[in-house]
């Protein structure tokens, strides 16, 4: 049972972070604390399948009712298709712009007849051949979150929407400035205003959206606007943050810690 897509499709609102770090012992500790979901990034940190299934492992051990999110590197059929024969039930492709783009993720994600997912019987997804039902159950849990960075994506959301078994959204608040001309500021108004117009449709359309903040007051600010499942920093910046002030501390610095953007 994927807890997580539940959730986001019944209307609560989910709060999670980051995994920057690579670690599964730094994803175990994670678990513990009381998020409800955590991003596995693949993306912009070095963790390659076998990584990942050890820190989903570590993630479940502790806490079997986190399903870990997978933010896959790109939007390759070989990609998804070994991130959900390692276990995965919660995926996030990166930069999806067109229908197109979308229906190739669709394809990839799901078996015949509503995907072209390549079909095996022994992984760790079918529990090693002892769950006959694995392939139904498959498509029941998978949650299939498409990740909206650049205005064109946002512009398209209404259309991508359309297309059945997208679970929801992701707007990119880092790419997204980039892409509008003012990389590292995900506050500009401008950029703001596009974000507004994203969350606005995803309510509209009546599907899941999610984004991160680096900080409490973006979190909450994010979840008034009606984000259905926004993460808090990372692990990482968790880490450095804490380490700064102590380490400051100790020296008797006057130390402002300000929480960034994570991407």
């Amino acid at each position: 049972m994927n807890i997580f897509k539940q959730a986001i499709t019944s209307g609560s609102v989910q709060l999670g972070t980051w995994m920057m770090t690579g670690s599964d012992t730094v994803a175990e500790a994670m678990a513990t604390v009381g998020f409800d979901f955590l991003v596995l990034d693949q993306e912009h940190v070095a963790v390659d399948t076998l990584d990942a299934i050890r820190i989903d492992r570590a993630i479940r051990s502790v806490n079997p009712r986190i399903t870990p999110l997978y933010r896959l590197a790109g939007n390759e059929t070989v990609l998804i298709k070994r991130a959900l024969d390692g276990g995965a039930m919660s995926l996030m492709i990166p930069f999806i712009n067109t229908v197109e783009e979308a229906q190739k993720a669709i394809e990839s994600a799901y078996y015949p007849p509503y995907g072209k997912r390549g079909f095996a019987a022994m992984h760790r997804a079918s529990i090693w051949g002892s769950n006959p039902d694995f392939v139904a159950q498959g498509r029941d849990n998978l949650c299939l979150i498409l990740q909206m960075e650049t205005p064109e994506a946002i512009g398209n959301i209404a259309e991508i929407a359309k297309l059945e078994d997208v679970t929801g959204f992701f707007i990119g608040p880092g790419d997204l400035s980039a892409a509008m001309g003012y990389p590292g500021n995900p506050s500009h108004p401008e950029v703001q205003a596009m974000i507004k117009k994203g969350v606005d449709a995803c309510v509209r359309l009546g599907k899941p959206c999610g984004i991160v903040g680096g900080n409490p007051e973006l979190a909450n600010k994010y979840q008034s606007m009606g984000f259905r499942f926004v993460a808090l920093a990372s692990d990482m910046s968790f880490l450095l943050a804490r380490a700064k002030e102590q380490l400051a501390a100790i020296r008797g610095i006057s130390l402002t810690i300000s929480g960034g953007e994570v991407y």
